[in-house]
Protein backbone atom coordinates (compact mmCIF):
# COMPACT_ATOMS: atom_id res chain seq x y z
CA UNK A 1 0.00 0.00 0.00
CA UNK A 2 1.38 3.04 -0.15
CA UNK A 3 0.84 7.16 0.64
CA UNK A 4 -0.76 9.66 -1.36
CA UNK A 5 -0.06 12.80 0.16
CA UNK A 6 -1.96 15.65 -1.99
CA UNK A 7 -1.99 19.58 -2.23
CA UNK A 8 -4.95 21.78 -3.72
CA UNK A 9 -2.65 24.76 -5.07
CA UNK A 10 -4.84 27.95 -5.72
CA UNK A 11 -3.23 31.31 -7.22
CA UNK A 12 0.05 29.56 -7.98
CA UNK A 13 1.29 29.70 -12.12
CA UNK A 14 2.10 26.49 -13.11
CA UNK A 15 6.07 27.75 -14.13
CA UNK A 16 6.45 28.55 -10.50
CA UNK A 17 5.45 25.35 -8.80
CA UNK A 18 7.71 23.36 -12.07
CA UNK A 19 10.84 25.39 -10.54
CA UNK A 20 9.99 24.44 -7.05
CA UNK A 21 9.76 20.72 -8.55
CA UNK A 22 12.82 21.18 -10.21
CA UNK A 23 14.92 22.91 -7.55
CA UNK A 24 13.80 20.06 -5.21
CA UNK A 25 16.67 19.18 -3.02
CA UNK A 26 15.57 15.21 -3.73
CA UNK A 27 15.95 16.06 -7.37
CA UNK A 28 12.92 15.36 -9.19
CA UNK A 29 12.88 14.69 -12.83
CA UNK A 30 10.17 14.14 -15.61
CA UNK A 31 9.65 10.08 -15.82
CA UNK A 32 6.93 10.52 -18.30
CA UNK A 33 5.17 12.69 -21.01
CA UNK A 34 2.41 14.72 -19.91
CA UNK A 35 -1.12 13.24 -20.85
CA UNK A 36 -4.76 13.76 -20.05
CA UNK A 37 -6.37 11.48 -17.94
CA UNK A 38 -9.85 10.39 -18.26
CA UNK A 39 -12.56 9.12 -15.49
CA UNK A 40 -15.57 8.18 -15.23
CA UNK A 41 -16.70 7.34 -11.71
CA UNK A 42 -18.67 4.88 -10.22
CA UNK A 43 -21.31 5.28 -6.99
CA UNK A 44 -24.55 3.73 -5.61
CA UNK A 45 -27.67 5.70 -6.17
CA UNK A 46 -27.34 6.96 -2.46
CA UNK A 47 -23.48 8.26 -2.97
CA UNK A 48 -21.86 5.92 -0.48
CA UNK A 49 -19.01 6.31 -1.77
CA UNK A 50 -18.95 10.14 -1.53
CA UNK A 51 -20.95 10.59 2.02
CA UNK A 52 -18.07 8.21 2.97
CA UNK A 53 -15.24 10.47 1.91
CA UNK A 54 -16.33 13.41 2.87
CA UNK A 55 -17.50 11.41 6.42
CA UNK A 56 -13.55 10.43 6.68
CA UNK A 57 -14.47 6.76 7.25
CA UNK A 58 -11.49 4.64 7.67
CA UNK A 59 -11.85 1.61 5.24
CA UNK A 60 -13.57 2.92 2.10
CA UNK A 61 -13.40 2.00 -1.72
CA UNK A 62 -14.21 3.91 -5.16
CA UNK A 63 -14.69 2.70 -8.07
CA UNK A 64 -13.97 4.26 -11.56
CA UNK A 65 -13.04 3.60 -15.43
CA UNK A 66 -9.72 5.57 -16.27
CA UNK A 67 -8.32 6.13 -20.49
CA UNK A 68 -5.51 8.59 -21.33
CA UNK A 69 -5.61 10.60 -24.48
CA UNK A 70 -8.60 11.47 -26.33
CA UNK A 71 -11.58 12.44 -24.49
CA UNK A 72 -14.26 10.83 -27.14
CA UNK A 73 -11.85 7.51 -28.03
CA UNK A 74 -12.23 5.30 -25.36
CA UNK A 75 -9.22 2.61 -26.05
CA UNK A 76 -7.82 0.51 -23.54
CA UNK A 77 -10.22 1.47 -20.66
CA UNK A 78 -8.97 -0.12 -17.33
CA UNK A 79 -11.67 -0.27 -14.19
CA UNK A 80 -9.83 0.86 -11.09
CA UNK A 81 -11.02 0.09 -8.12
CA UNK A 82 -9.53 2.32 -5.45
CA UNK A 83 -8.99 0.98 -1.24
CA UNK A 84 -8.40 3.02 1.16
CA UNK A 85 -7.12 1.95 5.09
CA UNK A 86 -7.16 5.24 7.04
CA UNK A 87 -4.12 6.92 4.76
CA UNK A 88 -2.79 3.89 3.01
CA UNK A 89 -4.26 2.61 -0.45
CA UNK A 90 -4.04 0.19 -3.02
CA UNK A 91 -5.63 -0.01 -6.33
CA UNK A 92 -6.92 -3.18 -8.38
CA UNK A 93 -6.85 -2.86 -12.04
CA UNK A 94 -9.08 -4.76 -15.14
CA UNK A 95 -8.80 -4.25 -18.43
CA UNK A 96 -11.99 -3.14 -20.08
CA UNK A 97 -13.05 -3.34 -23.92
CA UNK A 98 -13.52 -0.59 -25.69
CA UNK A 99 -16.35 1.45 -25.84
CA UNK A 100 -18.41 5.12 -26.77
CA UNK A 101 -18.72 7.23 -24.18
CA UNK A 102 -22.73 7.51 -25.85
CA UNK A 103 -22.77 3.94 -25.14
CA UNK A 104 -22.18 3.77 -21.51
CA UNK A 105 -24.89 1.70 -20.95
CA UNK A 106 -23.07 -1.12 -22.48
CA UNK A 107 -20.18 -1.29 -20.02
CA UNK A 108 -22.43 -1.26 -16.96
CA UNK A 109 -22.77 -4.78 -16.21
CA UNK A 110 -19.19 -5.72 -16.63
CA UNK A 111 -18.03 -2.77 -14.39
CA UNK A 112 -20.78 -4.00 -11.64
CA UNK A 113 -19.89 -7.72 -11.82
CA UNK A 114 -16.35 -6.53 -10.40
CA UNK A 115 -18.24 -4.90 -7.32
CA UNK A 116 -17.83 -6.77 -4.34
CA UNK A 117 -19.17 -4.56 -1.68
CA UNK A 118 -23.14 -5.48 -2.19
CA UNK A 119 -24.41 -2.23 -3.29
CA UNK A 120 -25.46 -1.19 -6.72
CA UNK A 121 -23.43 0.76 -9.05
CA UNK A 122 -23.94 3.80 -11.66
CA UNK A 123 -21.89 6.30 -13.31
CA UNK A 124 -22.06 9.92 -11.63
CA UNK A 125 -19.43 11.81 -12.64
CA UNK A 126 -16.79 12.31 -15.50
CA UNK A 127 -13.53 13.85 -15.04
CA UNK A 128 -10.44 15.08 -17.27
CA UNK A 129 -6.71 16.85 -16.61
CA UNK A 130 -3.39 17.64 -17.84
CA UNK A 131 -1.11 15.34 -15.30
CA UNK A 132 2.56 15.80 -15.42
CA UNK A 133 4.66 12.86 -13.67
CA UNK A 134 8.35 13.92 -11.90
CA UNK A 135 10.24 10.96 -10.01
CA UNK A 136 13.42 10.89 -7.58
CA UNK A 137 16.48 9.36 -9.45
CA UNK A 138 15.76 6.25 -7.20
CA UNK A 139 12.17 6.38 -7.94
CA UNK A 140 10.90 5.97 -4.68
CA UNK A 141 8.70 9.17 -4.77
CA UNK A 142 7.00 10.22 -7.15
CA UNK A 143 5.05 13.79 -7.69
CA UNK A 144 1.93 14.17 -10.12
CA UNK A 145 0.80 17.45 -10.91
CA UNK A 146 -3.09 18.02 -12.58
CA UNK A 147 -4.26 21.05 -13.96
CA UNK A 148 -7.03 22.11 -16.40
CA UNK A 149 -9.70 19.59 -14.54
CA UNK A 150 -13.10 19.79 -16.17
CA UNK A 151 -15.94 17.66 -14.49
CA UNK A 152 -20.01 16.76 -15.68
CA UNK A 153 -22.41 14.32 -15.78
CA UNK A 154 -21.32 11.32 -18.01
CA UNK A 155 -24.74 10.04 -18.62
CA UNK A 156 -25.80 13.38 -20.79
CA UNK A 157 -25.74 11.96 -24.20
CA UNK A 158 -25.18 16.14 -25.55
CA UNK A 159 -21.79 17.38 -24.04
CA UNK A 160 -22.29 20.75 -25.62
CA UNK A 161 -25.52 21.37 -24.01
CA UNK A 162 -24.21 19.78 -20.19
CA UNK A 163 -23.54 21.83 -17.49
CA UNK A 164 -19.30 21.51 -17.11
CA UNK A 165 -16.64 23.30 -14.30
CA UNK A 166 -14.08 24.00 -14.87
CA UNK A 167 -11.69 23.82 -11.53
CA UNK A 168 -8.88 26.64 -11.69
CA UNK A 169 -6.77 24.93 -8.85
CA UNK A 170 -4.11 22.28 -9.47
CA UNK A 171 -3.37 19.19 -7.90
CA UNK A 172 -0.06 18.15 -6.47
CA UNK A 173 0.31 14.49 -5.28
CA UNK A 174 3.26 13.19 -3.68
CA UNK A 175 3.40 9.07 -3.86
CA UNK A 176 5.36 6.95 -2.27
CA UNK A 177 5.06 2.96 -0.64
CA UNK A 178 4.11 2.53 3.26
CA UNK A 179 7.50 1.44 3.91
CA UNK A 180 9.39 5.01 3.07
CA UNK A 181 6.83 7.00 4.98
CA UNK A 182 9.90 8.08 7.56
CA UNK A 183 11.67 9.31 4.95
CA UNK A 184 8.81 11.34 3.71
CA UNK A 185 9.47 14.68 6.12
CA UNK A 186 12.29 15.31 3.99
CA UNK A 187 10.28 15.42 0.79
CA UNK A 188 7.87 17.35 2.36
CA UNK A 189 9.27 19.93 3.68
CA UNK A 190 10.21 21.55 0.44
CA UNK A 191 6.83 21.06 -0.59
CA UNK A 192 5.63 25.30 0.40
CA UNK A 193 2.21 23.83 -0.06
CA UNK A 194 -0.24 23.40 2.59
CA UNK A 195 -1.18 19.66 2.66
CA UNK A 196 -5.08 19.29 2.05
CA UNK A 197 -7.71 16.41 1.72
CA UNK A 198 -8.75 16.90 -1.77
CA UNK A 199 -10.58 14.46 -3.71
CA UNK A 200 -12.04 15.30 -7.65
CA UNK A 201 -15.04 12.88 -7.26
CA UNK A 202 -16.20 15.30 -4.25
CA UNK A 203 -14.91 18.43 -5.90
CA UNK A 204 -16.86 17.12 -9.20
CA UNK A 205 -19.97 15.74 -6.96
CA UNK A 206 -20.48 18.98 -4.87
CA UNK A 207 -20.73 20.67 -8.14
CA UNK A 208 -22.98 18.66 -10.22
CA UNK A 209 -25.49 17.41 -7.46
CA UNK A 210 -24.37 20.12 -4.66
Amino acid sequence: MRYERKYKIENFDMPAMQQVIRLHPASFKKIFPDRQVNNIYFDSPHFTCFNDNVAGVANRVKFRIRWYGDFGNIKKPKLEIKIKKNQLGRKLAYDLPAFELGNLESIIPLVRSYNKTGTPLVPVLLNSYRRAYYGTTDQKFRITTDQELYFRNPTEKDSSNSRQYKDEATILELKYDAALDSDADRIMQYLPFRQTKSSKYVTGVNFLFG
